[in-house]
């Protein structure tokens, strides 16, 4: 019985590899999937990823004097000077910090 299952993927084997054509084919085919979720992946969390990280990157560089931002920390202030690295953020009168660009996450408009 053991002989006998040996010389029936024997017999198919030969078969197989005289179509050349449907090596190529099946090759495509497994990796098919791999593809698509590739795809996938690349249309739904890639790609948003990278346009809002361009759009964070717009609004720090747009940064300027009198800009009413919130920072990481949840703290709510006025822009009063930029630097390359940092901002001058006035939360209080007669109080100013300074925190890394990085740390301003939105600007407030002027309906908030």
């Amino acid at each position: 019985m053991f002989f006998n299952l040996i010389s029936d993927a024997y017999a198919m084997g030969p078969q197989q590899a005289a179509d050349g054509a449907g090596g190529a084919q099946g090759m495509l085919m497994t990796f098919a999937p791999l593809i698509i979720i590739f795809a996938i992946f690349y249309f739904l969390l890639i790609r948003p990823q990278q346009k809002k990280a361009k759009e964070v990157k717009a609004m720090l560089d747009a940064l300027k004097k009198g800009d009413k931002v919130i920072t990481a920390g949840g703290i709510y202030g006025v822009v009063e000077s930029t630097e390359t690295a940092t901002v001058t953020v006035k939360i209080a009168e007669n109080v100013k910090i300074k925190v890394g660009r990085s740390a301003i996450v939105t600007i407030r408009t002027t309906d908030e």
